[in-house]
């Protein structure tokens, strides 16, 4: 086989309708858009417009609020810093604050703080110090020996 005899295997290419190219195309004269209007030239583009029908995203209900300040955290949970105190990626001896998850690789960014939640088991006594936690996850460092640390949030302006 030589390099010009390469072909695609059958059907795997359909030759595209060419429109507007004479009356034995079966798309000639208007190309398929009928005659005059909006739909008839180019550039137009009527997204969501179901013809005189209510749209189908005017028909939904509009419920909830998003809230425009809300704070996102950083979410850890207590299995997840026991394991890398196993790994000896943390050091449970110091304490342990937002800085150090993120050195350690645990949270990527810490956004508007790291929140500790109670997933997991945790063994070893630790000291964390962090902007949030679940009370669950509080009860849990204090069942292990250890401390959790809430930050008191910055008073609004």
């Amino acid at each position: 086989m030589k390099l010009h005899e390469l072909r695609d295997n059958e059907g795997a290419t359909k030759t595209k309708k060419r429109i507007g190219r004479g009356p034995g195309s079966g798309k000639g004269k208007m190309g398929g858009r009928g005659i005059k209007g909006q739909k008839s030239r180019s550039g137009v583009a009527i997204a969501g417009y179901e013809g005189g029908q209510m749209p189908l995203y005017q028909r939904l209900p509009k419920r909830g609020f998003n809230k425009p300040n809300a704070k996102k955290y950083a979410v850890v949970n207590l299995g997840l810093i026991e394991k890398f105190i196993a790994e000896g990626k943390l050091d449970a001896k110091a304490e342990i604050n937002e800085d150090a998850l993120v050195a350690s690789g645990l949270v990527r960014r810490k956004l508007d703080g790291v929140r500790v939640l109670a997933k997991g088991e945790i063994a070893s006594k630790v000291t964390l110090n962090v902007t949030g936690a679940s009370k669950s996850a509080v009860e849990a460092v204090e069942k292990a020996g250890g401390t959790l640390t809430v930050k008191a949030a910055p008073a609004a302006e």
